[in-house]
């Protein structure tokens, strides 16, 4: 049987949904095929909790002894939101050690959890983005210059956080700053996108069975102003999979989707968000460990195509293992 470790917390503000995502793929690992151990990546300590019990973890080879017996792992299942399993320290940690994990490698975690620098990768390919202005803690702030770049209403975001923490649609020029100050208090970089008025879809893309699959899209329908952390966590969004889109409109999402994918050399789970605007998707971002929880979006739509979470969780440690 396979050892497999189950990270999940974080360092963000996002560690708590990564606690609830890891205990749901505890909870739906084979235990006649995986021996399963749920471990804690928190600032103040790694531990790899068991029956209440906590073992520490020694980061000299990533093992925990539990009962004077040291175990190492097989395998890591990464289910942790936001720094450090979502920007490539982790994943650079695990290839140091040899040891495989479900995600990506660590040039692409780190890359795609920086909005800006993936978004200017993708766009030499065609893929088409909202239009921008960054910012970096301490740069002048032009207000005029700005606005006058990307309009209003605009989105201001910390440029690496998840969870819709920190952003900020601004519909006036008095409420620009203030936005400002919010996002900085997430993340030292910060982006500032021009509002697009259109029909928002997120896309699970996959490796599954050695294939890149996209999987049926999920419509966002906020009750918010858009898709913030109470749209995501707390029921305040309609999340309708598959998508209500004209099959030619899936199509085309669905070839950006995999290219994106596929120019970026991914691996594991991912789930892009894009909103549509005269029949053209414009990419908003990348997840690379999205949410697993029974209610996220990546999970509805691998069951909406007929793959349980077993399955889902199950495949992507055999993939790893390859």
């Amino acid at each position: 049987m396979r050892n497999v470790a189950v990270i999940m917390g974080g360092y963000s503000s996002e560690y708590k949904i990564s606690l609830t995502s890891g205990g749901v793929v505890c909870a739906n690992l084979n235990t006649n095929k995986y021996n399963i151990f749920p471990v804690h990546i928190l600032k103040e300590k790694w531990a790899c909790v068991l029956d209440g019990k906590e073992y520490t973890i020694d980061k000299n080879d990533f093992s925990v002894t539990i009962n004077e017996t040291k175990i190492t792992f097989d395998v890591v299942f990464n289910a942790i939101h936001g720094t450090p399993g979502e920007d490539g320290l982790m994943q650079a940690y695990f290839e140091l050690l040899e040891i495989p994990h479900t995600s990506c490698d660590y040039y692409q975690a780190a890359l795609t959890f920086n909005k800006r620098d993936l978004l200017s990768v993708l766009k030499p390919y065609g893929i088409k983005t909202a239009e921008s202005f960054y910012l970096n803690l301490g740069d002048e702030i032009n207000v005029d210059k700005i606005l006058n770049k990307v309009g209003l209403p605009c989105f201001v975001k910390p440029n690496k956080s998840g969870s819709s923490f920190g952003i900020s649609k601004v519909k006036t020029a008095a409420e620009f700053l203030p936005a400002i100050e919010t996002a900085y208090k997430e993340d030292n970089e910060i982006i500032i996108e021009s509002f697009l008025d259109g029909v928002e879809v997120s896309v699970g893309v996959i490796s599954y069975k050695g294939k890149t699959r996209v999987l049926p899209m999920t419509e966002i329908v906020s009750e918010n102003e858009f898709f913030d952390y109470e749209a995501k966590y707390l029921g305040k969004s309609n999340e309708i999979t598959p998508a209500r889109i004209s099959e030619e409109l899936r199509l085309k999402i669905e070839i950006v989707s995999k290219k994106a994918y596929e120019i970026l050399k991914m691996k594991g789970f991912s789930r892009s968000e894009f909103i549509i605007v005269n029949n053209e998707p414009y990419m908003l971002e990348m997840n690379t460990v999205p949410g697993l929880t029974n209610e996220s979006i990546l999970p509805q739509q691998a069951n909406e195509a007929g793959i349980s979470l077993s399955e889902l969780f199950e495949n992507a440690i055999e993939e790893a293992l390859k």
